[in-house]
């Protein structure tokens, strides 16, 4: 008979399925991501490999107006061929904090900049092959400047109301997740959930 999974919390012992590096080797070094190679000691003892990108980390923004509608963006995406919509987003620069990039990123893709910001969330998008950590904030009370894309960039922006953004997920119009998550966040908020303004900052 097959175990059973155990259910979190209620006090619950959980085991510790750690597994410690023992050698790494690096396989691939590009102007953004790196690939790794390493072998690891299992939690019974025995060895395996361990293939993962490393990621300099992201920030993505969820720029929200008083009619509760949402900026986006559209722009093609290289590895997959296709074209998506997708919420403000870019990689952190070297010592650069999360919430920095989120505010360089926005008025570079967008035009746009915010009077208020606060962090929504932390995401994992891809653990089984890459150590990727988002940091998700909501921006509001904006205001368009002036956009500055890169030279490599480009993108068009168009502003959606919440609830045709949400459908847009039913659909499928909608894939990427850093963004499904991000809009499913801000209909929480719309129904009440709290939104602690003062944790701007990433942990």
């Amino acid at each position: 008979m097959p175990e059973m999974p155990l259910p979190s919390g209620g006090g619950l012992p959980e085991h510790d399925f750690t597994e410690h590096r023992i050698a790494t080797t690096v396989v691939y070094r590009g102007r953004m991501l790196e690939v790794r190679e390493d072998t690891v000691r299992l939690p019974d003892g025995n060895s395996a490999r361990r293939e993962y990108v490393v990621h300099p980390g992201a920030a993505v923004i969820l720029p929200l107006f008083d009619d509760w509608s949402v900026l986006l963006e559209r722009q093609f995406r290289y590895p997959v061929g296709q074209h998506f919509y997708e919420l403000p987003a870019g990689k952190l620069e070297a010592g650069e904090p999360h919430l920095e990039t989120a505010k360089r990123e926005l008025l570079e893709e967008t035009g746009y900049t915010a009077a208020r910001w606060a962090r929504l969330c932390t995401l994992h998008p891809c653990i089984g092959y890459s150590d990727e950590m988002v940091e998700v904030y909501i921006a509001r009370e904006l205001s368009f400047s002036k956009r500055n894309l890169d030279d490599e960039e480009f993108l068009e922006t168009l502003i959606v109301p919440l609830d045709e953004a949400l459908e847009w997920i039913r659909t499928g119009r909608i894939t990427e997740v850093k963004t499904q998550m991000a809009l499913f966040w801000a209909d929480r908020l719309r129904s009440g959930w709290p939104l602690d303004e003062a944790d701007a900052a990433a942990p």
